[in-house]
């Protein structure tokens, strides 16, 4: 396989100000209870050792991770015209995961870091994969996988500035809280709003299956990745 790599000063915004990360307002406490309840597992502390051990991978895959909500929000929006609360939330949520993905190049700028070809990992393919077809429960279905992306997303950052030896870093990580814990309330939110029925059921068979994701031996580090092989 080929290695890409990009000098990301190529891609540094002429608009640096806007995502400095030294100007950011972070949050006194976030109550990350509601978040540790939806998920059905922690992440474990080989986990943290090994991503703190591996920062610039667990970097450019933040970077990646951004892009990829922001992308799948946006493919939503087109294909999801009919309902005005959907079309509103996604907007906004595309917004700020596009200012995240900004911001995390910006960090790897400062760190001097190169993007480099990261192939995905297995995490977000293993819950799409039990998608159901029809609709709407085939978009109830991803609007809950991506509540529970953006919970572990949140619960990654809390286990990582907890320990990370990077103030800057840390201090980014605890400023992400707010919006993450949020947006995994808006995702299911929007999947009961399509739904006559209660989503509870779905809710715990896609928490059955993430678990199991982030518990079980992975092969490749990633920020979703399971337990470190």
């Amino acid at each position: 396989m080929t290695t890409q790599k990009t000098s990301i000063r190529e891609l540094k915004s002429q608009q640096e100000d806007s995502v400095d990360i030294t100007q950011l307002r972070v949050p006194i406490k976030v109550d990350l209870t509601p978040i540790y309840e939806f998920l059905g597992s922690r992440t474990s502390q080989v986990w943290v050792d090994t991503a703190l051990a591996n920062l610039p991978l667990i970097i450019q895959d933040h970077a990646n991770c951004e892009k990829k909500a922001a992308g799948t929000a946006m493919n939503l929006i087109f294909r999801y015209e009919f309902s005005y609360e959907l079309q509103c939330k996604l907007a906004q949520l595309i917004r700020e995961e596009m200012l995240h993905y900004e911001q995390v190049l910006g960090i790897m700028n400062e760190r001097g870091q190169d993007w480099e070809y990261l192939s995905a990992g297995r995490y977000a393919k293993g819950m799409l994969k039990q998608k159901r077809t029809h609709e709407p429960a085939a978009m109830i279905d991803v609007l809950i996988i991506g509540a529970f992306i953006e919970a572990r997303s949140c619960e990654r950052f809390a286990a990582l500035a907890a320990e990370i030896n990077d103030t800057r870093l840390a201090k980014y990580y605890r400023y992400l809280l707010k919006s993450e814990s949020r947006h995994f309330e808006d995702y299911l939110a929007l999947a009961q709003s399509l739904s006559e029925d209660s989503i509870d059921e779905r809710v715990a068979f896609f928490k059955g299956i993430e678990s199991e994701l982030i518990t079980s031996p992975d092969s490749e580090l990633r920020f979703h990745s399971g337990m470190p092989a």
